[in-house]
């Protein structure tokens, strides 16, 4: 049979395909295929791009870096080829051949992706390229993409300011493989003399005074003593961060020697004479010293007749006085009594001659200390003999808080505020006197002699130096741009020598203050015309831990007298040192300073952990050779190689 087909059943039919959407978004899907494909692709290229260029810049920093730390410093306008050689392998171990499907490259290549020169001003520069083959993109007609990246290398330091505050206690004799007890024994009894040199920093009264030292421990004639390790050390120090310095950087060094006292007060003088009791006219500031209160018969003579008549004789009685201020150089005086004596037939005028010596007591007495800080030569006023005296240079430090074991760093006593300008008596400093400081075997007692007693010496006496309770010795450096003859002469002089008890508090306290930046030395750490603020670096050497006296003279007076730190709890007066040491050591953090202790100890103690910047920046040795390499790995931390563009 033979179907006739129907019109209006075709007609229906398309009328239901037309209604229909599925078909469209098929159609659809189809059409957009292609530029979807092509917006994937560049998404996919471009982030390959992004991290092939990061990887490049990376690669090219540290090939550049690697050339300028290996490169011969000369005058020659081309890289040498070791460095060349260095920093291509230092690029190649970053940016490996083919890495994140990059084009491979060999040794041979010619160009070679990665390119180190030598600038004009004797740094690195390179350029770092890369071909990164497109992989979606390449099916829409795109080439691969040539990456090029550029870097320059600096080997040197920013504007810098390091000071070292360096022990130099009795203890740093021995050599540094000695326990405390082996060096305790090492160091008994062997104080010498020397002649204090002219040193930089001194006053007039310095140079030519007598000095004590314990004997430095040697052997074989080699000086293998503690402190000779230092002054190898610090030259060695100098000489590494020096070979790094390019022309346009600057560095400054200072220095802090400490026992229980530090020779500041040249340097406070140079700033201003104002800053010091006295140093401006009339002022006193007292001391635990004497007075003359009477005299006393030595010897006395026979009554002898003299020819004078009854009233003559009774006016020459009136006379008698005491000889305050007249006494010889011996300290002796001539004293004449008349009598008229009527029991012998005639009566008769008669004399007697006694001589005498001052009868003293000791206590605190206030003495005008204008003409001591002048420099000038002074009498000596705990003297009847005509001795004078000149101040040495060392100091007392001005007001603090006795007794405290906590202190707030925004808010600290004048003595440990290291920005404080002085302004009133209590914030000068005042000078170190130890001729006229005597040290009272009894602090609670004002006792009274007949004349000089070896109880009671002053400062001066052999028996307080030879124990080194008085320590007054190498004036400290203000920050100044220096020369290896400078540094070699400062830790090589006369009187950089072992002496006194370890008090830490006292060399940071004026560590810092030589870094304050807003301080009385703040023109000294001021940043350089046009440049940035230098970075600061205190580099704290010690021996030990801390260990303060109560009789020693030092920067707070005699503890056992004075009470200026311990508020007369002398038995823990190291916790009360320690305290305002870590008070130190936190304001130096926080007025952003880079702090490294290094111990000469089996390890640092907490308190030397405690104060440097990181635990990594505290250093401990137990060896000459081993101190020169921690000094040798801060100046190499000062002196990091840094990618400057």
């Amino acid at each position: 049979m033979i179907r006739v087909c129907d019109n209006t059943q075709a007609s229906s039919v398309l009328r239901r395909l037309a209604r229909s959407e599925s078909g469209n978004t098929l159609a659809m899907m189809a059409a957009f295929l292609i530029p979807l494909s092509a917006l994937v692709g560049s998404a996919v290229d471009t982030g390959r791009l992004y991290l092939v260029k990061v990887r490049l810049q990376q690669a090219c920093d540290a090939g550049a870096l690697a050339g300028r730390k290996f490169m011969i410093d000369n005058n020659v306008a081309t890289l040498d080829s070791n460095a060349v050689t260095q920093a291509k392998i230092f690029f190649a171990q970053n940016f490996p051949s083919g890495v994140v499907g990059t084009e491979p490259y060999s040794a041979t290549t010619n160009p070679y992706p990665f390119v180190p020169v030598k600038t004009a001003d004797k740094q690195v520069s390179a350029t770092a390229s890369a071909v990164v083959p497109m992989t979606i993109m390449r099916m829409f007609g795109h080439p691969s993409r040539t990456l090029t990246v550029t870097c320059e290398a600096r080997y040197d330091v920013a504007d810098t300011d390091i000071v070292f505050v360096l022990d130099t206690t009795g203890s740093m004799a021995c050599k540094p493989e000695r326990s405390d007890s082996e060096c305790n024994s090492y160091t008994s009894g062997k104080t010498y003399t020397y002649t204090r040199p002219n040193s930089p920093g001194s006053v007039a009264g310095y140079a030519g005074t007598t000095g004590y030292a314990v004997t430095e421990e040697t052997s074989g004639g080699v000086n293998i003593s503690r402190i000779q390790a230092v002054r190898t050390a610090v030259v060695n120090f100098f000489n590494t961060v020096e070979a790094n310095v390019d022309a346009a950087t600057h560095v400054r060094y200072g220095f802090v020697t400490y026992s229980s006292m530090v020779n500041a007060g040249k340097a406070i003088m140079e700033v201003s004479p104002t800053f010091m009791t006295g140093g401006s006219g009339s002022a006193n500031w007292t001391y635990q010293s004497r007075t003359v209160i009477g005299d006393y018969a030595v010897s006395v003579g026979n009554w002898t007749d003299i020819s004078k008549t009854k009233s003559e004789c009774d006016a020459l009685k009136s006379t008698r006085s005491l000889p305050t201020g007249l006494y010889d150089t011996s300290n002796r005086a001539v004293i004449t009594d008349y009598r008229w004596n009527s029991s012998v037939y005639p009566s008769r005028c008669q004399q007697r001659q006694t001589s005498v010596g001052p009868q003293w007591r000791y206590q605190p007495v206030s003495y005008d200390v204008s003409g001591f800080v002048s420099g000038a030569s002074v009498t000596d006023p705990s003297q009847v003999d005509g001795a004078t005296t000149r101040w040495w240079g060392c100091i007392e430090e001005r007001v603090t808080t006795a007794g405290a074991t906590s202190f707030n760093t925004d808010s600290l006593p004048p003595d440990l505020d290291p920005s404080l300008i002085p302004y009133n008596p209590d914030t000068r400093w005042r000078p170190y006197w130890p001729d006229v400081e005597y040290d009272r075997p009894d602090p609670a007692v004002y006792a009274v002699t007949n004349g000089d007693s070896d109880t009671i010496p002053n400062y001066v006496n052999p028996n307080r130096m030879t124990l080194g309770k008085n320590s007054c010795a190498k004036p400290i450096q203000r920050l100044k741009v220096m020369q290896a003859s400078d540094i070699s002469t400062y830790v090589n002089a006369a009187d950089f020598k072992p002496l006194g008890g370890t008090y830490h508090d006292v060399g940071m306290i004026w560590g810092v203050r030589l870094l304050a930046p807003s301080g009385i030395f703040s023109a000294d750490t001021a940043a350089w015309a046009g440049r940035p603020a230098p970075t600061r670096v205190i580099v704290f050497l010690t021996d030990g831990a801390m260990a303060p006296s109560v009789d020693a003279y030092g920067l707070y007076g005699v503890e056992q007298m004075d009470k200026r730190v311990t508020n007369g709890d002398t038995a823990n007066g190291t916790t009360y040192h320690n305290a305002r040491f870590l008070a130190e050591c936190t304001k130096a953090k926080a007025l952003g300073m880079q702090v490294w202790t290094v111990a000469i100890a089996p390890a640092a103690n907490a308190q030397l952990t405690s104060c440097a910047s990181s635990s990594s920046q505290a250093l401990f040795t137990t060896s000459g050779t081993g101190l020169n390499e921690q000094f040798q790995r801060i100046a190499q931390q000062v002196a990091l190689l840094r990618v400057s563009k």
